[in-house]
């Protein structure tokens, strides 16, 4: 099982549920990884499902109120929302409400990537780590996955969500990242 939100309901929804993987990999950006990943659970708990149907059939401003409401899935608990509903609606216009066609249906690790990137909140790098966290953790390796994802699909790497399978790695990813924005800043 995943252990990426690390509250065991949670990582149960995000292992049995693609959709709510791929959500709780948009949510995460200028916000805390494991509290992202809690953010399809937050949803379910509150409309008794997590499906992309139910939940592109929101009303946009009550979705946004579902969302937003304390705890809210994210600090931009509305704006999330929006993006949470505009990937539903590509799941399900684009992959027949199945999320894991995006990568079950890919024809090798560069389509993949461009599946990816095609998402609504999905950059390059966000594009990566998911692209990592399905090969390292769900075993999902196409053609020249490896040299096609990067660093982030590195052995032993912790840098990103893809490398966060408990405490403590979540703690080295933690550390990673924190040493990296230093550098950043130094240079």
């Amino acid at each position: 099982m995943l252990q990426i939100a690390q509250e065991p309901e949670a990582d149960r929804l995000l292992t049995e549920n693609p959709f709510a993987l791929l959500v709780g990999m948009l949510l995460d950006q200028q916000y805390p990884m494991e509290h992202a990943f809690r953010g399809p659970q937050k949803i379910a708990s509150r409309i008794g499902s997590f499906d992309p149907q139910t939940i592109a059939a929101y009303e946009q401003t009550e979705f946004e109120e579902i969302c937003a409401t304390p705890p809210a899935i994210h600090r931009y608990g509305r704006s999330m929302a929006r993006r949470v509903q505009d990937l539903a609606r590509v799941v399900l216009e684009q992959y027949e409400g199945r999320a894991e066609a995006i990568w079950t249906e890919s024809d090798g690790a560069a389509d993949l990537l461009k599946r990816l990137q095609a998402l609504p909140g999905f950059g390059e790098q966000k594009a990566r780590i998911f692209a990592a966290l399905l090969g390292k953790q769900l075993d999902h390796r196409p053609y020249a996955w490896r040299k096609t994802i990067g660093p982030y699909a590195d052995e032993g790497a912790t840098r990103s969500v893809a490398d966060v399978t408990g405490p403590e790695s979540l703690q080295k990813v933690r550390d990673f990242k924190k040493a990296a924005k230093a550098a950043k800043k130094g240079s």
